[in-house]
């Protein structure tokens, strides 16, 4: 018998049946969580030239089915005054972001129109200041009406006291009694005691399109040899399932892992370069005493050139090693 959603409403199954149908139930939601997740673009942010991810899923997502890593760089909300622990945004390279939103696993979620949408947003803002100018108008008469008769309840409370304490003497209680009947003349609050509410929460970029179009930048595309070679480099070595990192500290262009770099070491260093471009023996010394110091080999890295049909793969690999004294 097929247990439908239906047929289950108000009737009691037997134990073995009860599990199927729960599991069943589970492993359809399983499913729908799947597809959604699937379908769910990753949003790339670009503040100057960086690219940066802002949102939890897409962090996770760009991690576990992508393999982008990158480098938090924002300050905890609950400890905001220390840099040992960063969070959100996740920076990302250059490289990474170009290869998600080539492969389509990511969207930029810059507004090519946004000029457009800040001219046509002036008087929508503008009406907007008008009513906030508004509203501390009519918060300012309020405040100032409270005032005032906070400041009668305290005279009143003074001409009470003072006709209880000199019974025979009306001198100043008339003295309160004239201060009282001046003071709807004589009253002034200034705007600067007024209270004002701050917001403590802060709406995001989309609400405010003057920051928005002010932090977006034009995508930073490749623009000499070098960043062309990073990037082949690094599409390579992500399609042969290695990971890599930024490898500024060590003198090269990327780190690469064998996997998720939670778990494992960087084994290279690797160094891009053109196929037709010379480099000083000195700095490939330099670079393979580095790597040897920190345990880790140099990898030199040049795309193949599209023309050339004897060199075999996209990327021509060498590695170099200090040996010391030969």
């Amino acid at each position: 018998m097929d247990w439908t959603t239906t047929q289950l409403v108000g009737k009691s199954l037997p134990n073995g049946q009860d599990v199927k149908c729960r599991d069943r139930e589970s492993a359809i939601t399983k499913t729908d969580q799947g597809n959604a997740a699937k379908d769910r673009t990753i949003q790339i942010s670009i503040c100057g030239s960086t690219p940066l991810l802002w949102r939890s899923v897409d962090i996770k997502q760009s991690r576990d089915e992508v393999g982008v890593i990158g480098t938090l760089i924002g300050s905890l909300a609950r400890q905001p005054r220390q840099n040992n622990r960063l969070g959100r945004p996740l920076e990302i390279l250059k490289e990474e972001a170009r290869l998600l939103l080539e492969t389509g696993e990511a969207t930029d979620v810059r507004h090519p129109d946004k000029s457009k949408k800040v001219s046509e947003s002036g008087e929508s803002h503008l009406n907007a200041v008008q009513l906030y100018q508004a509203r501390l108008d009519r918060s300012y008469e309020e405040q100032c009406s409270l005032a005032l008769e906070e400041k009668k309840a305290v005279l009143h409370r003074v001409m009470d006291e003072k006709q209880n304490n000199h019974t025979g003497n009306e001198g100043p209680e008339r003295a309160v009694r004239e201060r009282l009947c001046s003071l709807e003349k004589s009253f002034s609050f200034p705007r600067s005691a007024m209270a004002v509410q701050l917001c403590t929460a802060r709406a995001g970029f989309s609400h405010c399109p003057e920051e928005l179009a002010f932090l977006a930048a034009d995508w930073p595309e490749p623009r000499d040899k070098h960043s062309e070679a990073r990037f082949r480099v690094y599409k390579d070595l992500r399609r042969k399932g290695f990971y890599l990192t930024a490898a500024g500290k060590f003198g090269g262009d990327y780190l690469v892992y064998p996997g998720d770099p939670l778990r494992f070491h960087a084994h290279f260093i690797a160094l891009c370069m053109p196929m037709d471009e010379s480099s000083p023996l000195s700095d490939i010394l330099t670079i393979a005493r580095l790597g040897s110091n920190v345990k880790k080999t140099v990898l030199l890295c040049s795309p193949r050139d599209p023309s050339d049909s004897q060199v075999e793969g996209d990327v021509v690999y060498s590695s170099l090693q200090w040996s010391g004294m030969v």
